[in-house]
């Protein structure tokens, strides 16, 4: 009886292991392609780090050398040959040193242009797209026309934006330019019965008005 026994396990164990092989040979390929796909991407993850931290380095090697250069159109076209971030922060940031170096070299030209690109540019961070638009009107007193600069502005003066108050400064200046100063005067003090106002923009404000011929609140 015990080597009946015995001899059924056996052959179970048969029926399983040839069973187990069928499978391995049916499935296998399965783990093996999921063994594969793990070390492959954590391979490539590793490489993908890599190459983004040897770009970054890149740029950062590019703008520091850029910056370094003895005169200010050297820096400007060093810094337009700067390899393009590929982030939006970090697009938008080589964009306005890219502008202020135009502006250094006096090539007002192209600093508007970069900063118009920065502006238009819908992946770039709004606080970077508004400050464009801001430095953009700035550039372009004296060659934008007053009425082109009041409605960029219009885009950054709304109630919580944070270049509202500065935004109606050169708003202020270009209705000026348009000898608009009753319009000027108004929106200046505006800008004086804002509670966010600083100290050097109340000053500013304060003394256009008294230039203008305003008369203002002792109140």
């Amino acid at each position: 009886m015990a080597n009946e026994d015995s001899f059924i396990n056996e052959v179970s164990e048969e029926v399983r292991r040839d069973k187990l092989y069928k499978l391995m040979r049916k499935y296998g390929w399965i783990a093996i392609a999921a063994v594969v796909l793990t070390v492959g991407g954590a391979a490539f993850f590793e490489w993908q780090k890599a190459t983004a931290r040897t770009a970054a380095q890149a740029k950062g090697d590019a703008l520091v050398a850029a910056l370094a250069e003895d005169t200010a159109e050297a820096r400007a076209s060093a810094l337009r040959e700067v390899p393009v971030n590929d982030t939006p922060g970090g697009g938008a940031v080589l964009a306005l040193l890219q502008a202020a170096g135009a502006v250094e070299a006096d090539d007002t030209d192209a600093a508007l242009a970069s900063l118009e690109t920065l502006a238009n540019d819908a992946e770039a961070p709004a606080l970077y797209r508004d400050l464009a638009i801001l430095k953009s009107v700035i550039i372009g007193a004296g060659v934008t026309p007053p009425e082109e600069r009041i409605s960029k502005l219009s885009a950054i003066q709304q109630p919580g934006n944070p270049y509202r108050l500065l935004a109606l400064e050169q708003r202020a200046y270009a209705e000026v330019e348009q000898g608009n100063s009753a319009a000027a005067i108004e929106t200046l003090t505006g800008i004086l019965a804002d509670a966010e106002v600083t100290e050097d923009l109340r000053r500013r404000a304060t003394q256009l008005i008294v230039a203008l011929g305003g008369v203002l609140d002792q109140s």
